[in-house]
């Protein structure tokens, strides 16, 4: 897939107000500075449509972006930034979970991990939250090119060894680099795959 167009459409914190749900959807949610808009610009070759941030927790709305005129790029908060009670099932915004919930034309949310950290309990929880609710996931692993060769190597098996304790198999992985551009081609042939079939 080549991304010709890549136009904001709408920021809001009300799923009432997203866009009309008539083309597939794609989220990207992940822990404040996991380096969520940095690849969002990467992948859609836009240096600025994601605004990127030193400072976490800088984004505080759903942010809708159309894609080839064809389908939503949905760039959510992170949900590691607000201290919430661990007590809590929700470890995010209330409109988040609505969002990803009830938006009926959602196809996929890309969760980014930061492929420098060994497996953190927040991400692993947040997955099985939505698995527990049938969501279809894929695994984005970021900020590659910030680990060293031995690195890259060791930290996907380490990963998948905890995500198997709880999971019969592992949902699609995908390896990126914003400064490389490493994993663009395969994240976006993912997309366009599910897309034929929308």
């Amino acid at each position: 897939m080549v991304i010709h167009t890549a136009n904001f459409v709408i920021s809001n914190t009300d799923v009432k107000k997203c866009p009309p749900p008539n083309r597939p959807e794609y989220a990207f949610i992940g822990r404040s500075n996991v380096g969520k808009s940095s690849l969002i610009n990467m992948i859609t070759n836009h240096k600025n449509l994601a605004k990127t941030s030193g400072r976490p927790g800088k984004t505080q709305l759903i942010n809708h972006f159309l894609i080839n005129e064809n389908w939503f790029l949905v760039d959510l908060p992170g949900y590691g930034y607000a201290k919430i009670p661990k007590s809590q099932r929700e470890k995010f915004e209330k409109f988040i979970s609505e969002y990803i919930l009830t938006r009926q034309n959602l196809m996929n949310v890309f969760v980014l991990i930061d492929s420098r950290h060994a497996p953190q309990q927040i991400d692993l929880e947040f997955m099985e939250w939505l698995g527990e609710n049938g969501v279809p996931f894929s695994l984005v692993f970021t900020k590659l090119d910030k680990l060293r060769p031995l690195e890259k190597k060791k930290f996907l098996p380490a990963y998948e060894k905890e995500m198997l304790k709880i999971w019969e198999v592992m949902p699609p992985v995908f390896v990126t680099s914003s400064t490389s551009g490493e994993g663009k081609d395969e994240l976006l042939g993912y997309i366009e795959e599910i897309n034929s079939s929308f």
